[in-house]
């Protein structure tokens, strides 16, 4: 079994063992019929009756009860006070001072006149809670700043303007007012109030409205506007004060905060974030250290993140695919405890300095997304921003989303640019050695398969968008009725499919009083007009074929309908004629009741009553097909509703329907595989076409037939016990850059929880938290109008937690801390990679690009792999005052000698390697292309055990050239290495294929030896036809995973190793010191 260890130095040190390839099958030959739905796969003899009969056996008491007591560790089954309302500090004080010298100097009072004209304007000062700002303290400001540095700064309110504008000559882009220092201290001491108020929880997150700003400051050294950095000061307060141990800094104006990013660069307790222009360079502030390649130095590498944009005109889905690509996977990694936002405003379109086309709504979406962190613990403050209007829009679209309103509707999202993309996968390169959660990225740095993209066009500004928010009388619906438990099994008292199972939901629910802030709807039975345009497979007309369909359909009705009066026995005859079905007097007026509750929270949400809302219901709807049952569903709930909401709004509404159930919904599928207007994304076990509801039909193949191709996404997965870290991968990777493209209009989720941890049909481990968060994310999409309905999940305390965690999420509480996450299964990686290749030719937003930035060089030498963040010393100042200058030439000693690293190795997620010319007066520099000699860097060269890395020499010119391989310190595939056969090693063994004895490697999972790429490539045949990941060389004893496509040394592979270097040299391996 696959660790889920509880933190990274386990993750990394896991022995267990597991078989990493499965048998193949052949999904053409599967009978649909052979499994039922409940059957558990592999199961013993003694329960082969049971799954015969479609039975599940209840789950032992004490099991029961261990799985009550492990989720009751989870905090979920205690209500806590739900923390509300949003802090925000807005002092008058701080417009009292300006430019003497220049009335039209950009950071100006009139900046904050805008912005406050706006929130009276919608009644958003009033919707706040207040809090009085209080100037920092000396001593809260040289928790970043220099002693000698502030006391300069406090002398600039007895100086003359003269003077003033003397010393503001020494800086770079500043100004001095007398004011200044009071105003500075005013701005620093407001972030530190609202500090105070959400880490003692007296409001949720919050916004300091303040000037001047802040993150261009440096230990001692004014710049760009900024005197004193206020959120490197709040991020060390925090961890004085209040004992934070992890800062996570989002900078997204549109300047790099080369202030923030020097006094935290070593430092691994604070996680530091900054999207902005850069233009290799030639944006200011003109510096190597805001590209992607600065990331951090000693124990802070990793830590610094920078993702540069390289021209203008950059719109809202470069800045969401950057967040869903490198920022949330890392957050979530690093679990920072508290958030602290540079909020700039200067991406906006219309700023004269930023040149971008982010819009309000935009930023609105970034701060949603963000809301998810360190238990919502968010707090904003105001740093850019130059063009009034868009300021004041921008900062009431984030003011509004803290305040739980829901994200605008993105006017034209369209996918990530051809530039964002490059600046993306560059920086995903940069970070790869550093975080987990990246090593298997690699699917997303190959070049396209598919046809080049066109460059973009001249940018254009887009037409302003008027913000509108919706008026509420309730946030909420929630729809239930009793009489859906009227369907029951009548000869197995224990199916999975119980009436219980909504009954518990409800009961929990209740006890921790979320019915109560819910808006409780009454259900209503679906019409047979409602019904029968799920079967519809057009939308404006129906040909003769489909009018035939039509009418099958009516007729399967009427079937369903005619049960009412059957006999038992006639019940139990027509159940058998359907897959995995049980029918009993009262089903068909259950599912009708369940269809038609569905169609009216639709209703509801279009119609404004409700922002979202919750579908408790039963029996499950997403394996109904047009005209059959099957998979204890009779008619397919989600697509009825999704043909009701359409039919309402009058025309083809934009519907994303995500099916997170454990089982692919076929049904669902087949109703919408033509159909653009419906994008169906659905997540479930696979396992090679073997699971319910077995075939081809929920491979990743499958992607929609013609007008529909690309609509039909499938993530299957091939294995159980998938959880959060992976259902979490797929978000970001697939299902939420799909969305945003997509951009839809209303989203509904087949809310199936037996995926859920402890479900006896699932074998999966995804947690209530897990699913809270999941829900969170898509509340971004669609203006927040999204549904739960619920399909399946069949251990009823899991079903119970899980709903509840969703409810609360909806409700606008924040998604509860999820544990500490493993990297993705690798298995799990394979499957959302897989279908990204699949749907890459659909989707622009899945085209990440090869590394070909090229100008800088990396401003780190040596790597040095993620370590636990520590506790910061706060009363040490270590961000160093700077120059302007290349800052890999500033002094502080983190300039280095060694040889630099190059940028990246074009589609290939291994081990970096640096290059090093040694040539007489020759300055060492990156090479600009990759060579035919790094080509064989592949497999033909091989890591050296006794250090970290290995110098290689090519070539039979004069002026060497030498690689330094530098392999993985850790992989997730080192589980699949076995024990050392009883036999031993023979370093001499031909290639069982070919007999060849030239450049051998060995499996470590079969331990067969095949030869190299480079004889006749039989181990790379081996690799493909079995999957095993990690081979030995016989030649040089290194090791080689395939998955990672880099090499690995850790000391898991230390005995194999020795015992070959035993083999091969007649002594035991040396050992470094």
């Amino acid at each position: 079994m696959t660790s889920t260890g509880q933190d990274s130095t386990t993750n990394r040190q896991r022995r267990s063992r597991h078989n990493p390839h499965s048998p193949s099958h052949n999904s053409s030959v599967i009978s649909k019929r052979g499994v039922k739905k409940g059957a558990v796969p592999r199961s013993s003899p003694s329960l082969a009756e049971v799954k015969k009969k479609g039975r599940m056996k209840k789950l032992s008491q004490a099991a029961e009860q261990d799985l009550i007591m492990g989720l009751q560790e989870l905090d979920l089954n205690l209500e806590p006070k739900a923390l509300s309302g949003t802090g925000l500090v807005f002092e008058e004080q701080l417009n009292e001072f300006h430019c003497l010298w220049d009335d039209s100097f950009p950071e100006c009072p009139e900046r904050l006149h805008a912005i406050k004209e706006q929130l009276t304007q919608e009644g958003l000062l009033d919707r706040c809670i207040s809090f009085q700002a209080r100037s920092a303290k000396k001593e809260e400001l040289m928790l970043v700043h220099s002693l000698e540095y502030i006391d300069l700064m406090e002398t600039t309110q007895y100086m003359n303007e003269a003077e003033l504008r003397i010393l503001a000559n020494t800086y770079d882009s500043v100004y001095l007012h007398p004011n200044s220092y009071t105003c500075a201290c005013l701005a620093s001491g407001s972030v530190l109030r609202l500090v105070d108020a959400v880490l003692g929880a007296k409001v949720r997150n919050g916004m300091a409205v303040i000037r001047p700003p802040g993150h261009h400051a440096q230990h001692n050294l004014m710049d760009g506007y900024c005197m004193f950095n206020h959120v490197a000061v709040a991020a060390r307060y925090a961890q004085q004060k209040h004992d934070i141990q992890r800062v996570l800094i989002v900078d997204w104006d549109v300047h790099h905060g080369q202030g923030t990013q020097f006094t935290f660069d070593q430092d691994p307790s604070v996680l530091y974030f900054s999207i902005h222009r850069y233009e290799h360079g030639q944006f200011w502030p003109h510096l190597k250290a805001s590209n992607w390649s600065a990331t951090g130095f000693g124990r802070g590498q990793g830590y610094n993140i920078n993702v540069p944009w390289n021209q203008v005109g950059m719109r809202d889905a470069d800045y969401i695919a950057a967040f869903l690509r490198i920022l949330l996977p890392v957050a979530l990694e690093f679990q920072p405890q508290l958030v602290l936002v540079a909020a700039g405003y200067d991406a906006l379109q219309g700023d004269p300095k930023g040149k971008m086309a982010a819009t309000p709504a935009g930023f609105a979406q970034l701060t949603h997304m963000l809301m998810g962190l360190a238990g919502g613990k968010l707090i904003l403050s105001l740093e850019g921003g130059y063009n009034y209007r868009s300021l004041a829009e921008g900062v009431s679209a984030s003011l509004h989303t803290l305040l739980g309103d829901p994200c605008p509707m993105l006017e034209s999202p369209g996918a990530p640019c051809l530039s964002a993309r490059t600046s993306i996968s560059c920086t995903l390169v940069a970070l790869k050695p550093f975080w987990e959660v990246l090593m298997q990225s690699a699917e997303t740095l190959e070049e396209d398969c598919v046809e080049k993209d066109k460059e973009e066009g001249p940018w254009e500004p887009p037409v302003p968008q008027i913000m509108a928010w919706p008026m509420l009388c309730a946030r909420t619906g929630l729809i239930y009725d009793r009489r859906m438990m009227n369907h029951y099994n009548l000869w197995d008292n224990h199916h999975p499919e119980m009436p219980q199972r909504i009954s518990r939901i409800m009961c929990h629910l209740e006890g921790l009083g979320l019915t109560e802030r819910c808006l409780t709807l009454p259900a209503r039975p679906a019409t047979d007009a409602e019904l029968l345009t799920c079967h519809r497979w057009g939308w404006n007309h129906l040909t003769a074929h489909q009018c035939s369909s039509h009418a099958s359909s009516a007729e399967y009705i009427a079937r369903l309908r005619a049960t009412e009066n059957m006999k038992t026995r006639e019940l139990h005859r027509e159940g058998a004629n359907f897959d995995s079905i049980y029918i009993c007097p009262s089903t068909f007026t259950c599912a009708q009741l369940a269809t038609g509750a569905v169609c009216r929270l639709v209703e509801a949400v279009l119609a404004g009553e409700v922002l979202n809302g919750t579908a408790v219901v039963r029996p499950p709807g997403h394996h109904a097909e047009w005209d059959a049952a099957c998979g204890f569903c009779f008619f397919n709930s989600v697509a009825v509703a999704a043909r009701h909401a359409q039919a309402i709004s009058g025309h083809a509404l934009r519907i994303l329907i995500v099916d997170w159930d454990i089982h692919h919904g076929n049904g669902t599928q087949h109703i919408f595989e033509d159909d653009p207007s419906v994008l169906y994304m659905s997540l479930h076990r696979y396992d090679h076409g073997t699971f319910f509801p077995m075939g081809n039909e929920g491979a990743s193949s499958q992607i929609g037939q013609a007008p529909g191709v690309g609509f039909t996404v499938n993530v299957a997965w091939n294995g159980p016990r998938m959880g959060d870290p992976d259902y979490l991968a797929a978000w970001h990777r697939l299902v939420l850059p799909i969305a945003y493209e997509f951009n839809p209009e209303l989203v509904l989720v087949s809310a199936g929880f037996d995926a859920a941890q402890g479900d006896p049909l699932g074998g999966c481990q995804v947690s209530p938290e897990g699913y809270a968060h999941l829900t969170h994310l898509l509340m971004g999409l669609a203006n927040g109008r999204i549904i739960l309905i619920l399909e399946g999940g069949y251990n009823l305390t899991s079903i119970s937690e899980s709903m509840a965690a969703c409810t609360r999420t909806l409700l606008g509480d924040p998604p509860p801390l999820l544990g500490p996450l493993r990297p993705p299964l690798s298995g799990a990686l394979a499957s959302i990679s897989e279908t990204v290749h699949v749907h890459r030719r659909y989707w622009r937003s899945l085209r990440i690009r090869k590394v070909e930035d090229k100008e800088e060089e990396p401003s780190n030498s040596g790597l040095v792999t993620k370590k636990e963040p520590q506790p910061a010393n706060p009363g040490s100042a270590k961000g160093m005052a700077r120059p302007e200058e290349n800052i890999l030439e500033a002094g502080m000693g983190k300039a280095t000698s060694a040889s630099p690293v190059e940028e990246s190795i074009p589609g290939q997620a291994k081990s970096e390697i640096a290059t090093v010319e040694l040539a007489k007066d020759k300055s060492l520099e990156a090479p600009d292309s990759q060579t035919p000699e790094e080509k064989l860097l592949g497999e033909a060269a091989g890591g050296q055990d006794l250090d970290d890395s290995k110098l290689m020499g090519f070539g039979d010119t004069d002026e060497a050239t030498f690689y330094a391989v530098t392999p993985l310190p850790w992989c997730p595939h080192l589980t699949a290495v076995c024990p050392i056969p009883a036999a031993g090693l023979d370093v001499t063994q031909p290639c069982q294929d070919c007999g060849s004895l030239q450049e051998n490697w060995v499996c470590l999972s079969c331990y067969q030896v095949c030869c190299g790429r480079y004889i006749n490539a039989h181990m790379i045949q081996h690799h493909e036809d079995l999957g095993h990941p990690l081979v030995l060389s016989f030649v040089d004893l290194s090791t080689w995973c395939y998955h990672c496509q880099a090499y690995v040394h850790h000391q898991a592979l230390l005995d194999v190793k020795n015992l070959a270097h035993q083999n091969k040299f007649g002594e035991d391996m040396p050992r470094p010191h």
